[in-house]
């Protein structure tokens, strides 16, 4: 005899997704198992972080409902969206001094994460390469100006320094879901690994749960930092390009918290900040690189990446 609706709905149970390849997902229970669990349809809508409902069936599941997320990041290009991860409270951009970092990626990630409604950070690796972290903590100026939070880290010291993270990146992470973000080069799995030194152990287990072999390495994982579980981490994979096809170019200048003070200044209420008179946003990138201002390399950050958001909608 087949279950009503209710009955089905009272044989679910609560997990949380911390991991995922394809349309299979591992859950944890509130117990603390792993269920490999399986989306119902062709095509998987969970993400890691997500808390779902689940339908036990013999050693596996299936994924019922989504339980309302608190936000979603993610980037989107012209061909395909990217879903990172769900229900964060922020995010922690890694960048490192050598190579150079990507001023553009950078900005992407914040302008996501804001959009998103979550709390960006900014950690800067690489602290013992003293001349490159000179010159990118000097790059990292106007943004530390901005209010955003900038970390120093070394985590493969040269010069005979504790590694870090220290203590102080202990304290941002601290009853908190993070999901670090970072560049190939950047030294982000180095950090995973030290914040929790059985991360590779780990990641071959979700490898051999999930049957993803070699693409493992570009899956999303969660990873508590305590027994408690209370604080957790969320690798995610390497990215060199960040779409931000979601975003209205309209709204770019809400994003930026260099601009946003002196939109109340324009003359028209639907001001691009790029031609139009009376514009207040522009009259401070004009006004010079003073504290408080807006650098001409941020204006031209902004005006291209309205142009590049304006062509597939204007």
């Amino acid at each position: 005899m087949r279950k009503t609706a209710a009955q089905a709905n009272d044989a679910c149970q609560d997990g949380l997704v911390i991991a995922s390849h394809g349309r299979h997902v591992l859950v944890e229970t509130p117990q603390g198992q792993e269920v490999i669990c399986h989306a119902r349809g062709k095509k998987s809508q969970t993400v890691v972080g997500d808390r779902v409902r689940w339908l036990p069936s013999q050693d596996e599941g299936t994924i019922e409902s989504v339980l309302p997320r608190r936000n979603l990041l993610y980037r989107q290009d012209e061909v395909r969206t990217k879903s990172f991860a769900a229900n964060l409270d922020q995010v922690l951009i890694l960048i490192a001094a050598e190579p150079e970092f990507s001023e553009s990626q950078l900005t992407r990630a914040l302008l996501a994460a804001q959009a998103a409604g979550i709390e960006p950070l900014i950690a800067l690796n690489k602290s013992d390469l003293h001349a490159p972290f000179e010159r990118a903590w000097v790059k990292l100026a106007p943004y530390r100006a901005m209010g955003y939070q900038v970390l120093s880290l070394a985590l493969k010291p040269r010069d005979g320094l504790t590694p870090l993270p220290s203590d102080d990146v202990m304290a941002v992470l601290d009853h908190k879901t993070t999901l670090i973000l970072g560049p190939s080069g950047s030294g982000k799995s180095t950090l995973i690994n030290r914040l929790i030194p059985q991360a590779q152990v780990l990641t071959g287990e979700i490898s051999t749960a999930l049957n993803s072999g070699k693409h493992t390495t570009t899956s999303t994982r969660w990873y508590w930092l305590n027994h408690e579980k209370h604080t957790a981490l969320i690798d995610s994979p390497g990215f060199q390009e960040f779409g931000l096809q979601h975003l209205d170019p309209m709204h770019l200048a809400t994003l930026m918290p260099d601009f946003k003070p002196w939109i109340a200044g324009c003359r028209f209420y639907n001001c691009t900040h790029l031609h139009e008179p009376g514009c207040g946003v522009r009259a401070q990138v004009e006004s010079g690189d003073q504290p408080g201002r807006i650098s001409a390399h941020r204006y031209k950050l902004y005006s291209d990446l309205f142009a590049e958001l304006s062509q597939t909608r204007y």
